[in-house]
């Protein structure tokens, strides 16, 4: 692949990865504030959230690692 379309792809994958974490901030955040508040079972609740964003950002990275390897090639 051309490294010109390449760089670009990267750059906005690693925005999107961006965006992810911190919206992982605000739920830990918000999950944190529920079990220090003393609600245990809300907190953990609300941190389920963070699986599909963890995921999502693991496949974003996944897949800016494999364009980078193919812009090596």
């Amino acid at each position: 692949m051309d490294r010109s379309q390449i760089e670009p792809a990267i750059k906005s994958i690693l925005a999107k990865i961006h965006q992810r974490m911190i919206e992982a901030t605000r739920i830990a955040k918000a999950a944190d504030a529920c079990a220090q508040a003393g609600s245990i079972d809300e907190g953990v609740s609300v941190s389920m959230d963070l699986e599909q964003i963890f995921y999502e950002a693991g496949r974003l990275q996944d897949a800016a690692s494999l364009l980078k390897r193919l812009s090596n090639s």
